[in-house]
């Protein structure tokens, strides 16, 4: 008896070796992936964190803590307010309509169209353009295409270039956006549709659900994940709005234009504002942080609620 308890101890003991030998080595594995995250995100973000609270200009040897006096100045700026604004505007109408149509082509796609993988790279194309390029691509669109087609039809509004109006030049970088952006919410949709299972949508049909209803009813439970993620990207896209604005509008006309992204760029990079730029940066990081968030652990609790 006394022997199978010293036998067992030692199993025991090597046992606990043997894991505290596979911890150590796990650790070891992950320590380079960890110094690296360290090094070039946790840094730069404690880094950013306390620029934020001086008014360093960017350039000079010197600078002044401030404390918090940026984050008071941003809550008062008019400027910051109004890129806020159209922020929140654009990203609303990009993110419904570039979802809306990229969940519309993905049904399309998944059916039995002729030429599908024909159609499925075409719509695909734009997403291995950048966005730089693709700006600038409609830029001479709007200005030196669409006017002539609209003067040639007699179309008064489509006779002037909708980026040289106050009124009408959000419309012109959210079409671009939606146009390049739709291919890679598409293809996650197309993803989602792949994993319905068949024997639910024939069960569906033989209990006499519309197409209509087998889509809520079967289709949109499983692509709950698929539309958390391309929500994420898509707000997230929108929100830091910049490289559109950069080659299209340069924020103008009248400022009219100035994303909360482009604003932190003028800010910090021309306006010599380095310090209070990065705390716009700090503002807009925890606004994603927190829309995320929410919008996560909403769609996670409808999934769980409908699986």
């Amino acid at each position: 008896m006394e022997i199978v308890n010293h036998t067992g101890l030692a199993v025991k003991k090597k046992k606990s070796l043997t894991a505290n030998k596979a911890s150590l080595i796990f650790f070891l594995l992950t320590l380079p992936t960890l110094l690296l995250y360290i090094v070039f995100f946790l840094f730069p973000v404690g880094m950013g964190f306390y620029y934020s609270m001086t008014n360093w200009d960017g350039f000079s040897l010197t600078y002044r803590f401030i404390g918090l006096k940026n984050y008071i100045n941003i809550m008062k700026d008019d400027r910051f307010l109004d890129s806020m604004q159209f922020t929140f505007i654009y990203t609303a109408l990009v993110v419904v309509i570039k979802l809306s149509i990229a969940l519309l082509l993905a049904i399309l796609l998944s059916g039995s169209l002729r030429l599908r993988g024909f159609f499925r790279s075409v719509f695909f194309f734009p997403a291995v353009l950048s966005m730089l390029t693709v700006g600038l691509i409609f830029n001479q669109v709007f200005y030196a295409v669409l006017p002539h087609v609209g003067e040639a039809l007699s179309l008064d509004w489509l006779s002037k270039n909708i980026l040289g109006s106050k009124n009408t030049a959000m419309y012109g970088i959210a079409l671009t956006n939606i146009w390049h952006g739709i291919a890679t919410p598409m293809v996650i949709f197309i993803a989602g549709l792949s994993s319905v299972p068949k024997d639910l949508k024939e069960a569906a049909v033989i209990d006499g659900a519309s197409p209509l209803q087998r889509f809520f009813s079967v289709t949109i439970p499983f692509l709950i994940p698929m539309l958390t993620v391309n929500l994420v990207i898509s707000i997230k896209g929108a929100l830091t709005v910049f490289d559109y604005i950069v080659a299209m509008t340069d924020g103008g006309p009248a400022h009219a234009t100035e994303s909360m992204g482009f604003l932190i760029y003028k800010h910090g990079m021309t306006e010599m504002k380095f310090g209070y730029g990065t705390a716009e940066a700090i503002y807009v990081f925890l606004m994603i942080a927190i829309i995320s968030f929410i919008q996560i652990k909403l769609l996670n609790r409808k999934e769980a609620g409908q699986l």
